[in-house]
């Protein structure tokens, strides 16, 4: 007899890029240290398409409430409010740590490789070669390379461009 997986396939097969932007978010957190108010947290939703960063937020506290911050600043750019239905169709990846979920699955993490990517990125070249003294510090460096990111940092997979360049291309299609 066969084992199955309690919670679906394990090998995580298919694809998590989608075809045109707003479709599916990824987003996930990293702690980083300040002098002044010690252990602090990154969080952080990207696009699947594009690759972009649309919210990111930084926090003493790293809980649900920091956790959905970046999702609403996304929220409020990519759709325009709030209203009913507004992201109806959006797709949101985590990673089932506890600031998304009230019961974890630890263990089972969706495949979530582009903001996992991405955090890698921020870290290796942001978080760990910056001495923050202080969070409004880390606030400051953090969204300054956000904005570099997006609008500089060129991508293998998106052609070699941009994602500010590859939104615009969907941006200028959509019109």
């Amino acid at each position: 007899m066969k084992w199955v997986h309690e919670h679906g396939d394990e090998a995580h097969k298919g694809t998590i890029l989608t075809d045109e932007p707003e479709r599916m978010w990824g987003t996930d957190a990293a702690r980083f240290w300040t002098e002044q108010d010690g252990w602090c947290w990154w969080f952080g939703v990207i696009d699947h398409c594009v690759e972009d960063v649309v919210g990111w937020h930084v926090a003493k506290i790293g809980d649900r409430f920091a956790a959905l911050e970046p999702i609403r600043q996304g929220v409020r750019e990519h759709f325009g409010g709030f209203d009913s239905n507004v992201a109806r169709g959006l797709a949101i990846r985590h990673d089932w740590g506890s600031q998304y979920t009230s019961a974890a699955f630890v263990g089972e993490p969706e495949c979530n490789g582009l903001i996992e990517r991405f955090v890698r990125t921020l870290k290796e070249q942001c978080l760990y070669v910056h001495r923050f003294e202080t969070l409004e510090q880390a606030r400051q460096v953090i969204g300054e390379f956000i904005a570099r990111y997006n609008q500089e940092w060129i991508i293998g997979k998106l052609g070699y461009r941009t994602p500010m360049e590859v939104r615009a291309r969907y941006t200028k299609q959509a019109a």
